[in-house]
């Protein structure tokens, strides 16, 4: 049965956000834990309000359910629950964004957030053989010298660290805004990712190609709209971190059937699924592959495919790649 082989099928994440899992139940156990007062009158009225318009209104929500995230037990409890779903739907590794500078601002120290987190992975891998990685986040809508200095504070850390991205509001802020911060990162060692062209123009796309010098785009949809941009995306093996179910609830597009997936396909891209915010977005791993078979028709060899794209893409040892390889030839 197709369900049976969607769940067998050795999934990894590579767009994840670890604040965009706070699913409604633990954003009101960790308020009332902590004391924090929150805008809904029940879970109920939280889940309401997940009914966003578009990125910025997203946002809004996002920030407002990290308020309850004070304590390191906070954090692992966060990433903890989220690891256990997405171990139960067959995801086998997990990288994660981080967006330190959202908690710094609220005088969460970058010790607690790491001790939190740190601690969830450790669980993950022992108890439910899930592998992980963590990627340092900037937020594009603040200065560019706000995030030098988060990537200076994360030094203690840094071993910790697979990558640096960028994400949040895209339009207005260019990837090249942050060209400073990414070219220390490299000398860091570390590798690039970002989001680009989701809600921002496909020149986004090549800045963070030219600028950024990074190895993933996170999301790059809008890469349909140029041609030449698509032979180069394909002609380069680019990896995409697509995540279908987002691109739905932030109006990218109006419907799943209309999306470019098949054409990014047809055009020759290194195409991989992800869930981006699955607490805010409508469902984890197994959902958006799931959702992406319903509205294309895909077969389940187009979806061994996305996965091992995923799998080749990955931060992880080739210990571990390996024998997600041979997971997947047995799915």
């Amino acid at each position: 049965m197709a369900d049976d082989f969607l769940t067998r099928l050795p999934k990894v994440e590579l767009h994840l956000h670890i604040e965009g899992t706070l699913e409604p139940e633990l954003m009101f156990a960790l308020a009332e834990r902590n004391g924090v007062k929150l805008p809904y009158s029940d879970i109920e009225a939280a889940r309401a309000a997940y009914d966003f318009t578009d990125l910025q209104s997203f946002l809004d929500l996002y920030f407002q359910g990290m308020s309850v995230l004070l304590t390191a037990r906070d954090f692992h409890d966060l990433a903890i629950d989220y690891f256990r779903r997405a171990a139960a739907e067959g995801v086998v590794h997990v990288e994660m964004h981080i967006d330190p500078q959202a908690h710094l601002a609220r005088g969460v120290s970058f010790a607690t957030i790491m001790e939190g987190l740190l601690a969830a992975c450790r669980e993950a891998r022992d108890e439910l053989d899930l592998s992980t990685a963590m990627i340092l986040a900037f937020l594009r809508d603040q200065p560019a010298e706000d995030a030098l200095q988060v990537l200076e504070q994360a030094g203690p850390w840094l071993e910790h660290f697979s990558a640096v991205g960028l994400d949040s509001a895209e339009q207005g802020n260019p990837p090249s805004k942050f060209r400073e911060v990414f070219h220390r990162a490299a000398e860091l060692g570390l590798a690039r990712v970002a989001h680009a062209g989701e809600e921002g123009p496909p020149t986004y796309i090549r800045e963070a190609l030219d600028e950024l010098d990074v190895c993933r785009i996170d999301h790059g949809v809008r890469a349909i709209e140029d041609v030449e941009l698509l032979e180069r995306l394909a002609d380069e093996s680019i990896v995409l971190t697509v995540c279908p179910l987002s691109n739905v609830r932030l109006k990218v597009v109006e419907h799943l059937e209309q999306h470019s997936l098949p054409r990014l396909i047809d055009a020759g891209l290194n195409i991989t699924l992800n869930s981006d915010d699955p607490a805010y977005f409508g469902g984890g791993m197994r959902e958006n592959f799931a959702a992406c078979q319903r509205a294309f028709d895909w077969s389940d060899e187009t979806l061994s495919w996305l996965a091992s794209n995923a799998i080749e893409a990955a931060f992880m040892d080739e210990q571990r790649r390996d024998l997600l390889r041979a997971r997947l030839a047995e799915a």
